[in-house]
């Protein structure tokens, strides 16, 4: 089973779960707005330029609300089932290369909206992929800073630090994959990471919005 399809799992279980008038890291958005959020975005392919494109995002919003109108076990039950076979996630690789983090992250947007969440203890397989796929998106996550941004893992201190940019100033985030992974979505906030270095560098890091 791949990390996408086992997050989707667990993800599905816990919409479920609390229902659709639960909170989440989304802004304003409920249960039954992500879940609207998650099939429309792979359900309907007219919905992913607005993701991109803020002139298209309209039709995005729109496409996601005609979802959110939907009996929420329905639309849940869509997004276990995965993919429709028009999607371009039913592709060979792409559900895996798209929805491991995407899953990953939402799946915590809802366990860290609810009163005493813990960190989940995850395989060290899985946070192994997650180190794979935090360091790969990492120039993207910081491309605004002007200083080095050096990622460290906590639970594998061994495994040899990922550095990003050029700058002469540095700020070292430190944390569990997972962590930091939340920490480059921008749910800095509900993300255990430890942020040291120059002090003009991690002012600057909190200053720059990371999310997408």
């Amino acid at each position: 089973m791949t990390l996408a399809h086992r997050e989707r799992l667990a993800l599905a279980d816990l919409l479920a779960e609390v229902g659709p008038d639960a909170p989440t890291l989304c802004g304003e958005w409920t249960t039954c707005d992500l879940a609207a959020h998650l099939v429309s975005r792979e359900r309907r392919p007219d919905a992913l330029p607005g993701v991109a494109i803020s002139a298209l995002a309209w039709r995005t919003e729109s496409l996601r609300r005609s979802y959110a109108k939907r009996p929420y076990a329905d639309v849940v039950g869509l997004f276990r089932s995965g993919p429709g076979h028009l999607s371009l996630f039913s592709l060979p690789g792409l559900d895996r290369m798209f929805n491991a983090t995407e899953y990953a992250v939402h799946h915590e947007d809802v366990r860290r909206a609810q009163p005493e969440w813990q960190p989940r203890d995850l395989p060290l397989p899985v946070q192994d992929s997650l180190w794979k796929a935090v360091t790969s998106r990492a120039s993207l996550s910081f491309r605004g800073l002007d200083s080095r941004v050096v990622l460290r893992r906590r639970d594998r201190p061994e495994v040899e630090p990922s550095v990003h940019g050029s700058g002469e100033t540095a700020v070292t985030l430190t944390g569990e994959p997972m962590e930091l992974l939340l920490f480059s979505f921008g749910r800095r906030d509900h993300a255990r990471v430890d942020v040291t270095g120059d002090p003009d560098a991690v002012s600057a890091l909190a200053a720059t919005s990371l999310a997408f």
